[in-house]
């Protein structure tokens, strides 16, 4: 539906994930003309705007005062401000507050304009090498085990590359969580303080990569996006002998070696052999 809009606009901007240089050029003009700020932490914005040379009414505006604050806002900009949205990094409603701002600015008729910018699912997805013509981005996970563990379950069938955010004090146990649920031999990447000074990338399966974040304890500090491969597909009726060998190695073995031993055998892929017998696993109810 189209709609007359006011004079006023709300501008969504996105700011650096890190590396402070990634400001665009459009975003720095935008902050510097604006009448207000809406910032998710007022002391970020402080340091990002004090080092482009900015000074700008900023506001907080988060999840825990968005609706006290959203009333106000929106008269300023029906009455003709201009105003900028920017989150803690990145691109703003991202697993960001702002949602319903944005639904009321534009449900009053004002223009709600986005300026691209650094997003740390794209800068994670474009240097994992992993597909990402289709993905399923899901935010963070689940802070409890018992929820995460679940819902994890609810995508381990899931053929899209899954992404998500992680903080540094549960990244072991979400890793953890994964490969009880899509198995060891399921590709991973990590994403580490992308665009800082110790951006890392740990690329392999989830055993390697675990091995690799546990190998020393700064390994785990900073901020994550995980990347992991979708679920391959299952063997085909073709391949029930792949199956059958696969049933007796994985009776005598872990699934991790009996899947390998089974993929050198028959030339089926590991991944998929080891997707197979977990998911049978799991429906049988053994441990």
């Amino acid at each position: 539906m189209n709609r007359k809009t006011s004079a006023g606009a709300l501008f969504i901007v996105a700011t650096p994930i890190g590396n402070l240089g990634d400001i665009t050029r459009r975003a720095v003009e935008t902050l510097a003309t604006v009448d207000l700020i809406l910032a998710e932490d007022t002391r970020r914005a402080a340091a990002l705007l004090s080092h482009l040379g900015i000074r700008a009414p900023v506001q907080s505006f988060h999840q825990h005062n968005e609706a006290a604050r959203l009333p106000a806002v929106l008269r300023r900009l029906a009455a003709g401000a201009q105003v900028a949205l920017i989150s803690d990094a990145g691109t703003p409603l991202i697993s960001d507050p702002g949602r319903r701002l944005v639904r009321r600015a534009r449900q009053a008729g004002v223009r709600v304009s986005p300026l691209p910018g650094a997003s740390a699912v794209t800068a994670a997805l474009s240097a994992a090498g992993q597909p990402a013509a289709r993905f399923c981005f899901e935010g963070f996970l689940p802070a409890t085990a018992a929820a995460r563990a679940r819902r994890l379950r609810e995508l381990r069938d899931d053929p899209r590359t899954l992404v998500c955010y992680e903080s540094s004090h549960r990244i072991a146990a979400t890793l953890a969580a994964m490969a009880a649920a899509f198995g060891d031999a399921r590709e991973v990447t990590v994403a580490r303080e992308i665009s800082k000074r110790f951006e890392t990338f740990y690329c392999g399966d989830l055993a390697e990569v675990r091995a690799a974040l546990a190998a020393a304890a700064e390994h785990r500090k900073g901020e994550f996006v995980i990347i992991t491969a979708g679920a391959p597909p299952t063997p085909a009726p073709a391949d029930h002998r792949a199956q059958e060998i696969m049933e007796l190695l994985s009776a005598e073995l872990p699934l991790t070696r009996a899947s390998r031993l089974t993929a050198q055998i028959t030339g089926v892929n590991r991944n998929t052999l080891y997707a197979a017998a977990v998911k049978a696993r799991d429906e049988s109810g053994e441990e």
